[in-house]
């Protein structure tokens, strides 16, 4: 009788289930998609139940994409509540850092944190039906009243706001404004804004689908190998 042996996951299945990344080749180029789902997780565990993405994750997956002579370029899929400000703010820096093609689509929603990874991203795009919601640092657990904790939360506030302006359109002021605003938010400052909103804003520069963001990285691939044949 022959033995059995148990079945093995071809490797795309695995980083499917594990990391939510698969690396796909046609003949245009070969594109790696990493998707920012749920709560970016930092320095401490969050429970079981909770929709995580784990940035010991995706560090050292987008340092591997930019060094893969094989991959042409990275498409980063957000459907992100927000989570870690550092270890989101050190994964947006990393994509921004990145020599290769890079695209970016907002499904459903990126809030907080979620808006400088939208951003970090050569091109960005936003669906229609998506959101994000844009408040200020908010700090969980116990907060010493001193005068320090609060210049502390400001700095972290500076460090995001200088980012996302960096990488759009929207200028400094009316994107704290927008964190300002009362009245949208229940029991919080903060504004919620729609796709279109979104690029009028001039957060993110187009309103699309799928396809829309592969055809845009598939042109940006084109031109670096035409640039770098």
């Amino acid at each position: 009788m022959a033995e059995e042996h148990p079945s093995i996951q071809a490797p795309e299945e695995n980083n499917i289930m594990e990391t939510g990344s698969i690396t796909a080749k046609t003949s245009r180029g070969t594109v790696h998609c990493i998707t920012i789902v749920g709560q970016i997780e930092g320095h401490m565990e969050l429970p079981a139940q909770n929709k995580t993405t784990k940035y010991e994750h995706l560090i050292p997956q987008i340092t591997a994409v930019e060094q893969a002579e094989e991959i042409d370029g990275m498409l980063i899929l957000l459907n992100t509540v927000g989570g870690d400000v550092e270890a989101g703010l050190a994964i947006a820096e990393l994509i921004a850092g990145m020599t290769k093609p890079t695209v970016s689509l907002v499904l459903g929603g990126g809030h907080s944190i979620g808006v400088p990874l939208a951003v970090a991203a050569k091109k960005s795009f936003i669906a229609a039906s998506a959101a994000m919601t844009i408040h200020p640092v908010r700090m969980n657990g116990t907060i010493i009243a001193v005068p320090q904790a609060f210049e502390y939360l400001a700095k972290i506030q500076e460090r995001i706001v200088d980012f996302i302006t960096t990488h759009s359109r929207i200028s400094a002021e009316r994107l704290q404004q927008l964190m300002r605003e009362t009245g949208q938010l229940t029991a919080d400052v903060g504004t919620v804004i729609s796709g279109k909103q979104a690029v009028t804003l001039g957060l993110i520069d187009e309103v699309g689908t799928l396809s829309g963001a592969l055809d845009a990285l598939y042109q940006m691939i084109g031109q670096a190998r035409e640039t770098h044949p």
